[in-house]
Formats: C-alpha cells, sequence, structure tokens
C-alpha cells in the first residue's frame, strides 16, 4: 500500500483519464484530461510542451488537484469517486527521454497502446517533447458509491509545502 487509501489507488491504478486542475495567472482554473500514473508514493503526468501553458501555471503555483471522476475511464467495481489536492512539481529537464525512463514503465502498463504511437514517434516528433508533472498528495476526497451528492471521506495525507 502507498501514501493513498487502497480505493482510491485502485482508482488511480484503473484510471484512464483524469481531470488535472491548475491556477492560471489571473487566480482562474483551468483543467485538462491528462493519463494519471502512480508508483505508490506520487503521482505522475505528462504533458507535450507543444500549445501547453499547463506546466508554466504550475511552476508558477504548484497547488493542484487531480479528479478521478469518469465511469467510462475507470473500471472498478463498485463505481467511485476520488479528488486529490496536492503540491505539483515539473521536470523539464529532458523532454526528449527524461519521461521515457521515469514514467513509460507505469505508462505501459496501465495503456500498452502507448508502444503503438513510440513506434511512430518519427511522425509525431511534438508530441514526444514531454514534460513530467509530479504530484505529491496532501488531501485526498473519496465518493466509495460516487455520489457527489454526499459528503466525501477526507484523508490528510501529509503536511502542505508552503
Amino acid at each position: 500500500m502507498g501514501v493513498l487509501p487502497e480505493p482510491i489507488e485502485e482508482l488511480l491504478e484503473s484510471a484512464l483519464v483524469g481531470e488535472l486542475t491548475v491556477v492560471d495567472p489571473t487566480g482562474g482554473l483551468v483543467t485538462h484530461p491528462l493519463i494519471p500514473l502512480y508508483d505508490g508514493e506520487l503521482i505522475y503526468l505528462t504533458s507535450s510542451v507543444l500549445f501547453s501553458k499547463k506546466l508554466e501555471h504550475i511552476k508558477a503555483n504548484p497547488k493542484v488537484s487531480l479528479s478521478i471522476s469518469d465511469p467510462v475511464a475507470v473500471k472498478v467495481e463498485p463505481f467511485r469517486r476520488a479528488t486529490i489536492q496536492g503540491d505539483a512539481v515539473v521536470d523539464d529537464s529532458d523532454l526528449h527521454s527524461g519521461w521515457e525512463e521515469r514514467v513509460l514503465p507505469l505508462w505501459r502498463k496501465k495503456e500498452p497502446a502507448i508502444d503503438f504511437f513510440l513506434a511512430k514517434r518519427v511522425a509525431l516528433p511534438l508530441f514526444f517533447e514531454r514534460g513530467i508533472i509530479e504530484i505529491r498528495p496532501r488531501r485526498a476526497f473519496l465518493w466509495e458509491d460516487g455520489r457527489t451528492d454526499r459528503a466525501p471521506q477526507v484523508f490528510e495525507l501529509a503536511e502542505a509545502v508552503h
């Protein structure tokens, strides 16, 4: 078991889509669908640097939220929903192979189709210039029955970074 409660870890392991919410320079919230990858301690997401502002937004304000809420993208029974709040760090020091070394094994385990895209790397070179978003979970909310009209269970996980 990792740092998150087991029902939330099951969601992260199963979910093909999570909704990452970041804060833009005006204080507005912006949400992006991404594939969440989890190693028991950190949640990883990758982002193409092409036409993406989310990495810059995270660098300016590391407070993020990741929701797992799409019943089609989650293959866990019974269905449940979760939101994880945390502090994010962007690693864009090696856009070409840094993400492959650190998160490709997790990505491949969750979505083996990534190998099809890797084989097409020459045709899609800018897609593979990727930064890594690392989220350290600080608080989690779990709706065991998936119903958000009821109060969630709340889990305080660690002290927030200031």
